[in-house]
């Protein structure tokens, strides 16, 4: 019992002990950054829109004037941002990252691109002595909010045991996925399923109006059924009421779905069914949907079936 204790009373003091950075503060990034906060780390944070980081100033949370700033008061240093050249950015610029390195530096990159781009940051941040992580996260804004994401990391395993109890207070279940990239890897894998499971949802909905289909009908039969999933459960609904708001940007899945492309043509893996629903994500962002969340990709196939938004 006192081993237990103990080995407790460590884990909490050297929870207390990590300063913890956060950069970027959008729909996922901000809710992330919450719970860090009331898990009981020191946070600061830092966004380009300086009117995000306000809820945070309003707790007494500290708000950076840089990225170098987060990393010069920081043990871990995360970040959340949009793409690859938006993570460049915030390490290499002119007043990244790299600017605040100090010993015993941990960068996690929980944004989405490719492997290739983990390996790069990795080796690149290596020449500063800065220690890297790919962590990516699915679950959506719902997961965010709740802390109950599923993170996915690559990197060294003594790395990643010494920050888990940061992931532990953004979500529920924290995968180990191996070298650096293997965490982007598997969350592009997830993005692949996530895409088609959205086009799957799409089309039957776009059927079923035009066959005269009861729509709260369909519902049930999908939600409780060999159908059933996360898409069918969370959006759907939203999708019958005609909201297309974000939890999750169509822009930001067809960036996933094009880098998972990208790494499948290296690999010479044949992903048509991926392919398909990356050109129908290009096309909804062609139409200034971008911005709106993936479930919007419903409003391209009822377009295509000649039926107006009144009939969602």
């Amino acid at each position: 019992m006192s081993k237990v204790f103990n080995r407790l009373t460590h884990n909490l003091s050297s929870m207390d002990k990590t300063k913890v950075g956060l950069i970027g503060l959008g729909i996922m990034g901000s809710a992330m950054a919450m719970n860090i906060h009331k898990a009981g780390f020191p946070l600061i944070v830092y966004n380009r829109t300086r009117s995000k980081t306000e809820p945070f100033a309003k707790l007494g949370i500290p708000v950076a004037n840089s990225p170098r700033e987060v990393a010069e008061k920081s043990d871990v240093v995360i970040e959340m941002v949009t793409d690859a050249p938006d993570v460049e950015e915030v390490l290499f610029g002119k007043d990244g990252v790299v600017n605040g390195a100090h010993p015993g530096l941990v960068v996690i990159d929980m944004s989405t691109n490719s492997p290739d781009y983990a390996k790069y940051f990795a080796g690149k941040l290596a020449e500063y002595g800065i220690e890297f992580l790919d962590a990516p996260v699915t679950g959506g804004d719902v997961g965010a909010r709740q802390g109950t994401l599923t993170i996915m990391v690559g990197g060294k395993r003594e790395v990643f045991e010494r920050v888990k109890p940061v992931f532990e207070a953004m979500g529920r279940t924290i995968i180990y996925a191996g070298d650096v990239g293997n965490g982007q890897m598997l969350k592009l894998l997830n993005q692949i399923v996530v895409g088609i499971d959205m086009l799957a949802v799409a089309e039957a909905m776009a059927l079923a109006r035009k066959a005269g289909i009861d729509m709260e009908k369909l519902f049930t039969v999908l939600s409780t059924g060999a159908a059933n999933s996360f898409t069918v459960q969370y959006y759907m609904p939203k999708m019958m009421r005609g909201d297309f708001e974000p939890g999750f940007r169509a822009a930001h899945l067809r960036k996933d779905l094009k880098y998972a492309i990208e790494t499948a043509n290296k690999l010479n893996v044949s992903l048509p069914g991926t392919a398909l629903t990356l050109q129908l994500y290009n096309a909804l962002v062609a139409k200034g949907l971008g911005e709106k969340g993936t479930q919007a990709l419903l409003k391209l196939y009822y377009e295509l079936a000649n039926i107006s938004d009144g009939q969602v």
